[in-house]
């Protein structure tokens, strides 16, 4: 006859443990010290098998029988509900373990082994330090899109929107990551897209007039003598670089012989070797700064120590000394120059240029073009490039006197 709660409560204590039937295996093991414990008795592939289902009143009465009817549905299925019983347990404990945060710790290192530059692994660990304090003790498996937005609301709420927008879709990375592999099953921040406040747009300065473009230069060439810093300058016009490429630089990368500069994959923004053709007035340049720091490594060291390149901060101080703002000129903003002039002469082939820029498409085959293809080309259009840069700083001083 099945139990009642009254029944159970009423059950004492003997000197041997008693069973009493709730019926279809479920019963209720009394033991000497007082504890009832639920039990399910049942055969599995042919032997007498016991299941612990917790104690009462832990475990009520109703839920003894769902865990009970759940157990049959298992044994129908062929499933032993001790073994399942044990694998959820473990997925648990796995769950359990596998925290934002420790979830976190194995994408940078994968980020890391696929030779990501330090910087950006640096920038990823920032960013993700502002969303530790709300989600890295959280199993990744449990984490709602609710409480992705809560540490991404306190970046917003400083004015911080791009900020906020970089935090979501590296959350996002990490969930993928995760989702690749088996810790999780989604990724909540895919939810969160147009709940961001959406950064006002604001593009790196840059002369793209020849006129305001030759002031630019000829107070370059017109910098304090023969310094590290006026030469970068002078390079950052002449072969219009990523500002972190031609400040990393070794001498090691630099055949001015050949008149070409290799740029290895770690540096380059899209992880890939490029090679620039390099001007006379380049290589001439080049030949100069071997002279104060041909001793090292880098190209442009630190001010201070050898082993560490020059600062961004370095060539932005000398053309704020120079007398340009922030909002007229800065080191990134000799792409966006030498772009516009470039494109503007109608002269280069648009993929030429997009070439010199390193600004190549994911296509194996469009990449293969603009390696081997463009490559006479370049040479030609940096050559014509260094003496449009003469042309614009030395009209200017004429049009001066």
């Amino acid at each position: 006859m099945p139990l009642t709660d009254r029944q159970i409560r009423s059950f004492k204590p003997a000197a041997q443990p008693a069973k009493h039937s709730d019926g279809g295996g479920l019963h209720v093991l009394v033991t000497p010290n007082g504890s009832k414990l639920w039990r399910l008795s049942y055969r599995f592939d042919g032997k007498q098998k016991t299941q612990a289902l917790g104690a009462y009143p832990a475990i009520s009465l109703a839920d003894a029988r769902q865990k009970r009817d759940a157990a049959k549905s298992l044994l129908a299925s062929g499933l032993d509900p001790s073994q399942q019983a044990k694998l959820e347990k473990i997925r648990q404990q796995v769950a359990r373990s596998n925290t934002f945060a420790a979830v976190a710790e194995a994408f940078f290192a994968k980020v890391e082994r696929e030779g990501k530059s330090e910087q950006t692994l640096t920038k990823k660990r920032w960013l993700i330090s502002l969303a530790l304090p709300d989600l890295g003790r959280r199993p990744i498996t449990e984490i709602t899109a609710a409480e992705v937005l809560i540490p991404l609301r306190k970046v917003e709420a400083r004015g911080n929107y791009e900020t906020a927008r970089r935090l979501r879709a590296t959350i996002g990375q990490i969930f993928c990551y995760a989702i690749a592999n088996q810790q999780a099953e989604n990724d909540p921040t895919y939810g969160l897209r147009g709940a961001l406040v959406t950064p006002k747009v604001t593009h790196r300065p840059a002369l793209t007039e020849r006129a305001a473009y030759g002031e630019l230069l000829r107070a370059i060439w017109d910098y304090q003598g023969m310094s590290p810093t006026k030469c970068a300058l002078q390079l950052m016009a002449l072969l219009y670089p990523r500002p972190g490429e031609l400040r990393q630089a070794e001498w090691s990368e630099f055949d001015l012989e050949g008149r070409t500069w290799s740029i290895p994959a770690a540096r380059m923004k899209m992880r890939r070797d490029h090679r620039k053709p390099l001007p006379v007035a380049a290589v001439d340049i080049l030949t100069e700064v071997h002279k104060l720091t041909g001793w090292g490594s880098y190209v442009f060291p630190a001010i201070h120590t050898k082993l560490r390149p020059m600062s961004e901060n370095t060539l932005n101080a000398a053309l704020r000394r120079m007398g340009f703002d922030k909002s007229e000129a800065t080191s990134h903003g000799f792409r966006a120059s030498a772009s516009s002039l470039l494109n503007e002469s109608g002269l280069w082939h648009p993929d030429a240029i997009e070439a010199e820029l390193a600004h190549v498409g994911a296509d194996e085959v469009r990449r293969a073009y603009h390696r081997s293809l463009y490559w006479d080309e370049r040479v030609r259009m940096a050559d014509w490039w260094a003496g449009q840069i003469d042309e614009m700083r030395i009209g200017n001083r004429m049009a001066w006197m």
